[in-house]
Formats: C-alpha cells, structure tokens, sequence
C-alpha cells in the first residue's frame, strides 16, 4: 500500500497542514476499519501519525478532535497519553488529521488503568451535572447522537439504546415488548445514580496500548458524558485488558456495587451497533441480550 501521491502534495503545499515540510518516509499503519492510516517521518527527525480519507470523512475527523481536545483536559499525562490533535484539514481529495506519533510496544497496563480512572476522577470533579454530548458524533462509523438528560437512565436508553434499536432491520423480537424493558432499564439505571465522567465510549482494545516509556494511551474516542463504568464494561466486550488493567483502576475507583450486574446493560449498545453496522452473528448476540435483560429486570 502507498500513500496517494496526490494527498502527500497536498500535506506539504502551500496552505496545507505541512506546509514547507519534507516527507522523508511514508509508512501504512494497520489496524483501522474506517480510515487510511499512516506513518510519516519528516526529514528533521519529526514523526507523525496521519489518518487519511474522502471528504465524507471530514465530519468524523472534526468529532474526534473535539473528544481528543477534552480527554486531554482531564488525563494525567504522568500514567496516560491522549494525544492531542496537530491540525485537522479539508484538502481537493478529501481529509486528513494529523497526530502525534505514539510508540505502542509496551505491555504492562498498570499505568492504562491508573490514567484512565484519574481521568473519570478529574473529570466527574468538574462536570456539567448532566448526561450526553453538545452535538451529534459517531460510534465507529454509525451515528451517535447528541442531546442531554438530567438523569442517567433516561440518557442511556434514550440517547444510546432506542436509537440503535430503531434504526436495527432483522431483530424480530416480538417475543419482548421493548418499551416495557427499556423503561424498567432506565429505572434500573436511574437507582445507580452515578455522577456525570468523560468517557472514551468506544474502549476496545484497539482503541488503547501500552506505551514503551510505560505510560497508557487512548485514542479513537466516541466520547460523552456518561457513567463512568460504560468504558469499564466495553473493556470485558472483546478481550485485550487485563487484570493490571483492572487493578491498578479500583486502587483509584473502587468498583460500585451492583456493576457486574449492569455491565451486559452497557454493552448492549456496542453489539446493537455492531449489529446495525456488520449483521450476521451480532443480531443474534443482541437477541439473546434483550431476553436475558428481559428475564433479569
């Protein structure tokens, strides 16, 4: 794979976010659904991280600036790494964001956990007392609404778990009457009572590393202001985080009672948009999920 040659003119003309720079080496980076991603090395020594992609990508590139730009208000840069974004541009073929290079070869997590509880900690100090995000976003590349609620139940079910079941072809739950188990859902949520944290939103183990100075990052957020145990949940959705991981979080934030109990809640959201985004084997994970809640609550 190479770069398009017409997009790394554009990086370095005049008016582009590299104006004057010299690309020394461009290098494809795996590991991304979406986007194009590479590495480039300048010729001073510079290295960068660029996601490339058609101008429909601009739109999602500007949401995830915006969620990077306040992750990075709230972290201890001491444990975690959220790197902040160098420009965001609107080129001839489309868009492109650049970001700081991370060097992703570390494997201890103690130090992930650590910055990513200090991080729910800071920010539930200062938040805004409320549920949701100030515009619509994205979650991968399904849609993410914005909007706000008072309370958290009513901000789960109704800004994260209609949406994504509206919006869901195939499900053929006519054994479940949803209403009912959405509004016992959000009561259910709403006795927790959980104060409003920043959230990553999307933390599956692709979307975080260890680093080789021993520090965490996150990055390629869906962030809103949510419980914070949305992202703890996620991290025991796919796998990648371990018990470091895990301890090192409840030395800062002990677990809250009853958060087993609500972690299939949480994840019903990042199957039912696996579900709208990939089919096959995710409706039928969603099916069961729904029963079970159904059962449960």
């Amino acid at each position: 794979m190479r770069m398009n040659s017409e997009l790394r003119l554009e990086l370095t003309a005049e008016g582009g976010p590299l104006a004057g720079a010299d690309i020394a080496d461009v290098s494809p980076v795996g590991g991304g659904c979406i986007h194009q991603a590479w590495k480039l090395r300048l010729s001073n020594g510079q290295v960068l991280f660029a996601k490339s992609g058609g101008l429909s990508a601009l739109p999602l590139f500007e949401v995830e600036v915006e969620a990077l730009e306040a992750l990075h208000a709230h972290s201890d840069n001491t444990f975690l790494v959220v790197p902040q974004p160098l420009a965001l541009a609107e080129l001839p073929h489309g868009a492109v964001l650049l970001l700081p290079w991370l060097d992703c070869r570390g494997s201890d997590q103690a130090a992930l956990g650590r910055g990513l509880a200090l991080l729910h900690q800071s920010s539930m100090a200062s938040s805004p007392g409320r549920f949701g995000w100030h515009r619509d976003g994205f979650i991968g590349a399904g849609p993410q609404p914005g909007g706000w609620r008072g309370d958290w139940g009513s901000a789960f079910v109704e800004l994260r778990l209609r949406p994504q079941l509206e919006a869901l072809d195939g499900l053929n739950q006519a054994s479940i009457d949803l209403d009912p188990l959405l509004y016992r859902l959000a009561e259910h949520l709403n006795e927790h009572q959980p104060r409003p944290a920043l959230v990553h939103g999307d933390l599956w183990g692709g979307n975080a590393a260890s680093l080789a100075d021993g520090r965490g990052s996150i990055f390629d957020p869906a962030s809103w202001w949510a419980d914070r145990e949305v992202d703890l949940a996620m991290t025991q959705l796919f796998g990648g985080f371990g018990e470091d991981f895990r301890s090192a979080y409840r030395k800062v934030l002990p677990e809250v009672p009853g958060a087993d109990g609500r972690v299939e809640i949480y994840n019903l959201y990042h199957l039912l948009n696996h579900a709208n985004l990939f089919g096959g084997g995710y409706i039928n994970r969603c099916r069961a999920s729904l029963r079970d809640l159904a059962r449960r609550l």
